[in-house]
């Protein structure tokens, strides 16, 4: 039987639809919805959890079997939450959960996580720390946090579900349950601007450039994790293994000159440092007054 998650107030994204027949862009109407957290549901959200999975590993994810990793999130039901907006049964528009990458080695579809972000980490100098955790005869207790949220969610849901999941790991350690972590390690993905293939086949000028040498700034889905780097043993970028043609950047554009290019990205925190790290993250997204 589902639960909903006691928070007390909920989160109420005022997300604004400009007014099509006006052209002021004073004119505008706010959508007010709000926002309910609850347990992972078997029954309900493996639809849900396995799409946003898709959506966090991006063209990759083919790669992997996502359909077991789902369930293995939903097998343990007690950690970990989803959001959603029209109750239960509908599915979710984020989720967070961490799963025990020693206590999981062995399965196939781990297995090859594990093999992938080994291999990640070798190609980044400043994410050798995470390959001497992986390259371990025997992997430490590392707690692998996946989580995901549709692009137009608001940050504001991910504060309480950074604390919630600090609550019942500590209630799961209290009842001799594997989530003794040592470190944890938070799967995200980041972004940079790339100039536009279409722009110069169709010679269109540009209206954006960028300073000589042509680097563009990393830019962030998930905006926590600027935050969780200040208490990340290290942090760091990879591309993704499976190549797309010239205009999959395009593919990634809405309303603007360039196109996108996303990125793996991870980050590893010591235990010690993580429940900082949630209180940082309450404190940078708490809902505007």
């Amino acid at each position: 039987m589902s639960k909903r998650k006691e928070l007390g107030d909920k989160v109420v994204d005022k997300d604004t639809v400009m007014d099509d027949e006006s052209g002021d862009d004073e004119d505008f109407d706010v959508l007010n919805v709000d926002f309910e957290w609850f347990d992972p549901q078997p029954e309900v959200d493996f639809h849900g959890i396995k799409t946003l999975l898709q959506q966090l590993f991006d063209v990759d994810a083919q790669l992997f079997d996502l359909s077991a990793l789902t369930d293995l999130i939903l097998s343990q039901p007690t950690l970990g939450s989803t959001v959603k907006v029209d109750g239960n049964e509908t599915d979710a528009y984020a989720f967070l959960s961490v799963l025990n990458l020693q206590q999981h080695k062995d399965e196939p579809y781990m297995g090859k996580i594990i093999q992938y972000l080994l291999s990640k980490s070798k190609s980044k100098s400043e994410l050798a720390p995470i390959v001497e955790l992986l390259s371990q005869p025997t992997i430490p207790s590392i707690g692998l946090i996946l989580t995901e949220r549709l692009i137009n969610v608001p940050s504001e849901v991910v504060p309480p579900m950074y604390t919630m999941l600090q609550e019942e790991i500590q209630w799961a350690i209290e009842d001799k349950e594997p989530y003794n972590f040592s470190h944890y390690l938070i799967l995200s993905k980041t972004y940079t601007e790339v100039a536009s293939k279409l722009d110069a086949e169709d010679d269109r000028p540009k209206k954006k450039k960028k300073a000589a040498g042509g680097s563009f700034e990393t830019m962030y889905f998930h905006p926590e994790d600027e935050v969780l780097h200040r208490h990340a043993i290290c942090h760091g970028g990879y591309d993704y293994s499976t190549k797309q043609d010239d205009g999959y950047s395009d593919s990634k554009r809405a309303f603007q000159e360039l196109g996108i290019k996303p990125q793996g990205h991870a980050i590893l925190i010591s235990a010690d440092k993580f429940k900082a790290a949630v209180e940082d993250i309450a404190e940078y997204l708490k809902p505007q007054a």
